[in-house]
């Protein structure tokens, strides 16, 4: 493990060239009203596991269960769904009529959204555009996993694979976007490219809503995996909102991908090479400049996590009967292998610790 304490906390990152220094929405109006429109929506759960705090050697433990949102298992389902369902609603002349199905499922007949995806984000542009009549062409690197295909496939979407990595895949989502006139719909975003991905953001804020509404008293530490940053940067923006500087926040990724944190290192954004990790949808080497921007004042430390420590997480929770994936688990992962950051973190026996599930194991969701 390693850990960075962040030199840029509050003030920012210095003016990056052509990058909008656009400050991520705090403000959840918009996809908490869509959600209520939701039949499948849901707050999902935030538990207290005090047997785990007590294998960690922390005062309490809260965990945000994001594995079963909205059926698709993962937090992601907030995201380009949401953006995908407020177009329908502008398409559609509001809300309100989105709830006759018929209507709803014809409303954006003939759009394609297309994104290049890890497996999660994919799911929520397919289950977006399959509900309100569009067409989904989802663009996947040779590293993800079949089972993901499939489930893509179920949700009606189109599959290209790509050789190469995640970021070879998103190259190839974005030429194809602009040569056939389709809605590119990233969870990244660059500096010719932030609007959408700044509405995914937003679709986000409604985890930190349920857990600020769901904890009388703010915890110590919050720890939050990240690849390319977005769900991260969407969360420590809305809980610091709610919570000002009561929490220390960490940022967690792959010691694979440690692009968030190398960024922050140099003072500006940097890809990252490495080998595939098991954080298959945290493997990301280049971090949204958006996510980047506001981690950058919200954050406090960015730590990265090897492969084999945080399998030994995932199946410490497993005898905790708490069911995820690597990535989902790389958060808590980092709090379980701090060792000697302990100390640097302030962590001690009193602490109290929120971290999130962000996906159901593959077999599961």
């Amino acid at each position: 493990m390693r850990l960075l304490h962040n030199p840029f906390r509050r003030t920012g990152m210095p003016d990056l060239a052509g990058l909008k220094q656009v400050p991520v929405s705090t403000d959840p109006t918009e996809p908490l009203t869509l959600l209520r429109h939701c039949p499948a929506a849901a707050p999902t759960p935030l538990r207290e596991n005090s047997r785990l705090a007590a294998a960690l050697n922390v005062g309490g433990v809260f965990l945000k269960d994001e594995s079963h949102r909205m059926g698709l298992g993962s937090f992601k389902a907030l995201g380009a769904a949401y953006v995908i369902a407020r177009e329908a609603a502008a398409t559609a002349g509001g809300v309100e009529r989105l709830s006759n199905q018929a209507t709803a499922a014809r409303v954006l007949r003939g759009r394609v959204y297309t994104c290049a995806s890890a497996g999660n984000h994919g799911l929520s542009v397919a289950a977006g555009a399959r509900i309100f009549g569009a067409h989904a062409v989802i663009y996947l690197s040779h590293t993800v996993p079949e089972a993901f295909e499939r489930r893509l496939r179920h949700q009606g979407a189109e599959i290209v694979r790509v050789a190469g990595d995640y970021e070879t895949s998103m190259a190839a989502a974005a030429r194809d976007a602009e040569s056939n006139g389709w809605t590119l719909l990233s969870d990244s975003s660059w500096p010719e490219y932030v609007d959408l991905p700044a509405r995914v953001m937003e679709g986000y804020l409604v985890m930190g809503v349920e857990v600020a509404d769901a904890l009388s008293v703010p915890p110590d530490h919050v720890f939050l995996q990240a690849g390319v940053g977005g769900m991260a940067a969407a969360t420590a923006a809305m809980l610091r909102k709610r919570w000002g500087d009561a929490p220390s926040i960490i940022v967690v990724e792959p010691e694979a991908a440690p692009a968030l944190m190398e960024s922050i290192r140099a003072g500006e954004p940097v890809r990252t090479r490495g080998p595939k990790s098991t954080m298959g949808r945290l493997d990301c080497k280049e971090p949204s400049y958006l996510a980047l921007a506001e981690l950058a004042r919200q954050a406090d430390y960015f730590a990265t996590i090897d492969d084999a420590p945080c399998g030994e997480t995932v199946e410490l929770l497993a005898r905790h009967r708490i069911a995820t994936t690597p990535s989902g688990a790389a958060g808590i992962a980092a709090l379980h292998h701090a060792g000697a950051f302990r100390d640097t973190l302030d962590i001690d026996e009193r602490s109290r610790i929120l971290a999130f599930i962000t996906e159901a194991p593959e077999d599961l969701s």
